[in-house]
């Protein structure tokens, strides 16, 4: 099973002054002022057994690059997997005219869309959610092309150490309180 999606808009926010690492005590400083210079979309995919993740950069998202996402992925699976169970959301870059033809030329993917509100179900989901947290919490990239330098070590340094998210009970619960505590605020 592999669960694919994207994290769009990723800009690289040049600081007028460099970011200061933190002192002991002290937060992190962050120039406040930053320059404008584009947006990266990542398109990617998570392998649930093994946690492998396999990632597209590009400046737009559209079936095509999700497309070279599938053809990156394809080509890198051994043949002896027969079959490939894709979860990807209902949005017509994942279900449009050029991926539907893409899947029926390719037998060995079977495309499962989870619920309507139930992104927190795709596994890709909980890796963007690492990615932000480790890497883009303070946006402070050079350029684009550094963004995409970093975007790139980082899934390298993640297949290093790749491993599979275990899901509990205890997980389930947890997301569930979230999900009744989100529900009270906002009644």
């Amino acid at each position: 099973m592999i669960c694919a999606d994207e994290h769009t808009s990723i800009q690289p926010r040049p600081r007028r002054v460099p970011t200061r690492a933190p002192r002991p005590g002290q937060p992190t400083q962050v120039e406040h002022e930053y320059r404008r210079c584009g947006a990266l979309n990542l398109l990617a995919a998570l392998d649930t057994r093994s946690g492998k993740v396999w990632g597209e950069i590009a400046q737009r998202k559209r079936q095509i690059e999700f497309i070279a996402l599938l053809e990156y992925i394809d080509a890198d699976l051994p043949e002896s997997v027969r079959r490939v169970y894709l979860v990807v959301d209902n949005v017509p870059m994942h279900s449009g005219k050029k991926v539907r033809a893409w899947i029926a030329a390719h037998p060995r993917f079977c495309v499962v869309h989870p619920p309507v509100h139930c992104s927190w179900i795709n596994q890709i989901e909980q890796w963007f959610w690492i990615l932000v947290r480790k890497r883009l919490r303070i946006a402070d990239f050079a350029s684009q092309e550094h963004l995409s330098q970093r975007l790139r070590a980082f899934i390298q340094e993640w297949n290093e150490r790749a491993h599979a998210f275990h899901w509990t009970h205890k997980s389930f619960e947890k997301i569930l309180a979230k999900c009744e505590q989100a529900i009270l605020q906002a009644a």
